[in-house]
């Protein structure tokens, strides 16, 4: 126990562990956020469970998500793991498996397409195709990188993230949108969706400029931000192929767990559902 303070060395050190584990660089940066906010909270002072499950219990009194609270327990677990402090690792707070989501969360196939339109009368072609991209193949938004000039081209991206590698189809319509746009642009190679300086878009500038379509399309701006699209995606998805195995290929998930979040239907469908049974005589 003695001498169990986080130093800011440690943490350089858990970064390059998790870099040599080959997390993704945006993984990588949630872990070691989640450490220094834990870090702040201990102020140098040693690290016990107690000191673990105070913080713990501080993010619940601050009304934290309890999935937030569980992510961040996570990350603070694997580090522990890392120094050899298993003593200090806590259990993640239980969670009943939601059967439906607020119908305030969740971007409806009619609330896209006026996200679209918007762009388009805004004269932004690069966001108009960057949501169409994300939600017509269920990309994450980090894997923009792979739709490439030469991907569009033969039609499959193959996107290689997290230590796995998948293909992901680019529909004919999608291809010819999107050649057409790299003609345009005069980008005859690598990434389509770039900056001026010709740097792949980040994750910040694609989320401010999907914002900045809310009012005049008429959408909530908290529904909009691109992993929503790739719900809608695989909402989509499986209400045609009813196959949730297949749907998590597509995605990329390890776990159909993970597949199942995508797919909850919103309050309304579930409650129409249900008075679609008629079992009330």
């Amino acid at each position: 126990m003695k001498g169990r303070i986080l130093t800011e060395n440690k943490i350089a050190a858990f970064a390059v562990h998790l870099k040599n584990e080959e997390k993704s660089e945006n993984t990588v940066e949630k872990y070691i956020r989640d450490v220094r906010a834990f870090a702040s909270y201990t102020n140098t002072t040693r690290v016990t469970k107690e000191t673990v499950i105070a913080y713990k219990n501080k993010l619940l009194s601050e009304n934290y998500a309890a999935r937030s609270i569980n992510s961040m327990l996570a990350s603070l677990n694997s580090l522990f793991s890392f120094l050899g402090w298993t003593d200090c690792r806590v259990k993640s707070i239980k969670l009943q498996r939601q059967i439906y989501c607020p119908e305030e969360k969740e971007l409806t196939k009619a609330e896209y397409m006026r996200l679209v339109h918007t762009a388009k009368q805004k004269g932004n072609e690069r966001l108009n195709l960057l949501i169409q991209t994300i939600c017509g193949t269920g990309i994450r938004v980090s894997e923009l990188q792979y739709i490439t000039v030469e991907s569009v081209k033969c039609g499959e991206a193959v996107v290689s993230l997290k230590g796995k590698t998948r293909s992901v189809f680019i529909v004919k319509e999608l291809q010819k949108k999107l050649l057409r746009y790299a003609a345009e642009q005069k980008i005859t190679s690598g990434a389509i969706f770039i900056t001026r300086n010709g740097k792949p878009m980040s994750r910040t500038n694609i989320w401010r400029e999907m914002k900045s379509l809310c009012e005049q399309a008429g959408v909530n701006p908290q529904k909009v931000f691109p992993h929503n699209l790739r719900h809608l995606f695989a909402r989509t998805f499986y209400g045609i192929e009813k196959d949730i195995a297949k749907l998590a290929d597509i995605l990329g998930h390890s776990s159909i767990n993970t597949t199942r979040i995508y797919i909850i239907t919103t309050c309304n469908e579930h409650r129409q559902r249900m008075e679609n049974m008629r079992l009330i005589i």
